[in-house]
């Protein structure tokens, strides 16, 4: 069982930066893929980056490469998601998830084992 946290939202200006922590309880953290997602109003949650159980490997949906940097500390059994250059369409609650399986796969939200409660973010223009 693993149980996410997410944190480190709130309100920015566009151009702006946040960084977003999804904590992990668990032992089995550390074997597991992890992934950001985000949900803006009225809108499906939609995948954002994801890592793998090393953090060896990332992937993101092109409208964030190069804005946004997901990283891992299996140690301290935390994620983060760096967020660069913010704009307003980047509004939204983000949440954490955890799976096995390829990165590409995370894209697939339903395949995703463990949520978080998500944190919100606001980007005003």
């Amino acid at each position: 069982q693993v149980q996410l946290v997410e944190s480190g939202g709130g309100l920015v200006q566009a151009g702006g930066s946040l960084r977003l922590s999804c904590a992990a309880s668990g032992r089995t953290f550390s074997s597991y893929g992890m992934g950001w997602f985000r949900q803006a109003p009225g809108k499906e949650r939609e995948f954002v980056a994801a890592i793998s159980w090393s953090g060896g490997s990332t992937y993101y949906e092109d409208s964030v490469k190069g804005r946004f940097t997901i990283s891992r500390d299996n140690a301290k059994n935390t994620v983060y998601l760096q967020m660069n250059s913010l704009k307003p369409e980047d509004t939204a609650v983000y949440y954490c998830g955890a799976k096995s399986g390829s990165l590409y796969s995370f894209r697939e939200l339903a395949g995703i084992r463990y949520w978080g409660q998500g944190t919100q973010v606001t980007v005003s223009s």
